[in-house]
């Protein structure tokens, strides 16, 4: 699993989007009220609750201390408990385990063995709803900065795994999952401030960043955001090009 240290004070001030996209997430899930429904990756805790206010009983899962703590903060009335997606066992398994914007995290060789898990800690008749980063997501950026640093003689890796729906739907169904609704879709994301496409790089992508000195860093950074204006800086904001892939997989 990609590791990230959360800054959990700037990711609620700077990307409050991420949840409030993963509303309509919730939307998916076909599970009536009552039903035991899991937050995997539930970071602030803020879909955890919308979950709640659904009326279902629900249990956040997050790998991060750092939001952890905020959640617990936020939402004290709510469960939330450490654990990550590819081994964390359930005690009681999940009527459904929902998770928003976290699975493209999971490095690309513990992708089946995540579902694996996750097939297992679901109850027979019981589903998986999910979005997370699709083919294409973030592509002006990641190549930008493929191209920086590959002019400072450096290597840039990349750490995401943004699969298609053709790629994705075998996985589910190697695993035991019936997909029975998936969505790759644009969409373009507005980011806070001047400065927005850079906090958005050293929020969610420093890891390819490990090992350079920090003024070299910064210094990618900004010349990643010059050559990316003329694309990305539009209407006094800049727009991250993300591609999501949505869907809704069943436990026969």
């Amino acid at each position: 699993m990609s590791n990230i240290q959360w800054n959990a004070g700037d990711y609620r001030k700077n990307f409050s989007f991420v949840p409030s996209y993963g509303a309509s997430v919730i939307e998916l899930l076909t599970k009536p009220a009552g039903s035991f429904v899991v937050d995997l990756g539930c970071g602030s805790g803020a879909l955890t609750e919308k979950l709640a206010q659904k009326g279902y009983e629900v249990l956040g899962i997050d790998d991060s201390d750092a939001m952890l703590a905020l959640a617990r903060q936020e939402y004290p009335a709510l469960t939330f408990r450490k654990g990550n997606a590819v081994r964390y066992t359930l005690e009681r398994k999940a009527d459904a385990i929902f998770s928003n914007a976290v699975l493209h995290w999971i490095d690309a060789e513990e992708q089946q063995s995540m579902l694996n898990n996750l097939f297992e800690q679901i109850v027979p008749g019981g589903e998986l709803v999910c979005e997370m980063g699709g083919y294409g997501c973030a592509e002006h950026v990641h190549s930008t900065l493929e191209q920086c640093f590959a002019g400072r003689g450096l290597v840039y890796r990349r750490t995401f795994y943004f699969p298609t729906i053709g790629q994705y739907a075998p996985m589910l169904e190697r695993a035991g999952f019936q997909v029975n609704y998936a969505i790759l879709f644009d969409r373009p994301t507005v980011q806070n401030g001047a400065d927005g496409l850079a906090d958005w790089i050293r929020m969610f992508n420093m890891e390819p960043f490990r090992g350079i000195d920090a003024s070299t860093q910064d210094a990618i950074i900004r010349e990643a955001a010059e050559r990316l204006r003329d694309k990305l800086w539009q209407d006094g904001h800049w727009i991250v090009d993300y591609v999501r892939l949505r869907f809704r997989a069943k436990r026969p």
